[in-house]
């Protein structure tokens, strides 16, 4: 078919492996009724924050295009979003692609959230999902061939792609009041590592794809059930919630289980790219992803309320070109 990607959608990992599947949560708020609802349980200005809720570039569309592409050995893929959202462009009849909404997994008292923290705290309960799964955001795209080599140390264990800058502590926090809900949930996930082994420096490893175990996630929420509790019962991010994409790959590294990236791999692997309504600063930041060359990327929207022209032109045109062919995913 003209325009086809002649990349099959198949496993091709070595004989006997075992497999792996994606999931990767996505969120659209033009969905009709979305943004009332959303409004209807909102409490405070940053739980309407759009960067959260936007799907204004479709990278969505070019991640399974990179995907197919550079991943062909992933097994299933599992789009995790709210009912009754499905992206116009998706082909739910392709036989590796499930669409699984919040509902189908997580408690009906827990509903509607729009926690990203408390959604994905429930990832290892998607039915069907593999042992060992990667998970991405719906912002990150492959921009090279990778392998499950790429995700793991020489004797099999994950590695963390952690940046060398510090993660914050609530000691460290001058005004809880006004700090993000990222960093206040980073600051909760220190303090219950820091309980358990000791104070240590803890960097960054936000942005990057995660080679998660389904039987380890689902310890962490065992290990700190007070802590899962109140995050997922917070039904935007507030005090007192975990960030588990943090908490997962630190608790692995504090129990000898993960094992940190070097520099040169994290250089060679994680590329990151802010979408600013200043766009020269995103111009910059896609010429410098173009010359580290990383395997991926995220693109991570930093926009406000009224995202500038010029950088959405510029991240669908550099879109575009990593990604050009359409996918088995995508409609015909």
């Amino acid at each position: 078919m003209p325009g086809r990607s002649i990349h099959l959608f198949q496993a091709q990992q070595p004989e006997g492996a075992a497999a792996i599947d994606a999931v990767i949560t996505w969120v659209d708020d033009t969905t009709p009724g979305y943004r009332e609802m959303l409004k209807a349980h909102a409490r405070a200005v940053p739980d309407l924050d759009p960067s959260r809720t936007r799907d204004n570039l479709e990278i969505l569309r070019y991640g399974l295009r990179a995907l197919e592409r550079h991943a062909p050995w992933v097994n299933r893929v599992f789009l995790f979003t709210c009912r009754p959202q499905v992206p116009s462009w998706l082909d739910t009849a392709h036989p590796r692609l499930t669409v699984i909404h919040h509902d189908e997994v997580i408690p009906a008292a827990l509903l509607p959230t729009f926690n990203s923290f408390a959604i994905i705290s429930h990832l290892h309960l998607i039915p069907g999902l593999s042992e060992t799964f990667l998970y991405l955001e719906d912002d990150m795209l492959f921009l090279k061939d990778v392998t499950p080599a790429d995700f793991r140390a020489a004797d099999g264990r994950p590695l963390v792609f952690e940046k060398p800058a510090a993660t914050p502590r609530h000691d460290t926090i001058r005004n809880p009041a006004s700090e993000s809900p990222w960093n206040m949930a980073l600051a909760e996930s220190n303090r219950l590592l820091d309980r358990d082994f000791g104070a240590a420096w803890r960097g960054h490893v936000n942005h990057v794809p995660l080679l998660i175990s389904r039987s380890e996630w689902l310890a962490m929420t065992e290990r700190y059930p007070e802590a899962f509790a109140a995050t997922r019962t917070a039904r935007f991010r507030a005090p007192g919630n975990v960030a588990p994409e943090y908490l997962y790959p630190q608790l692995m590294l504090a129990e000898g289980r993960a094992v940190r990236a070097s520099p040169a791999e994290l250089h060679a692997s994680s590329g990151y790219v802010p979408l600013e309504d200043i766009w020269p600063a995103t111009a910059y930041a896609l010429l410098r992803a173009e010359l580290q060359n990383p395997k991926w990327v995220t693109l991570n929207d930093n926009f406000g309320k009224h995202p500038s022209r010029v950088t959405e032109w510029m991240a669908r045109r550099w879109l575009g070109r990593a990604a050009p062919q359409r996918s088995a995913f995508e409609r015909a």
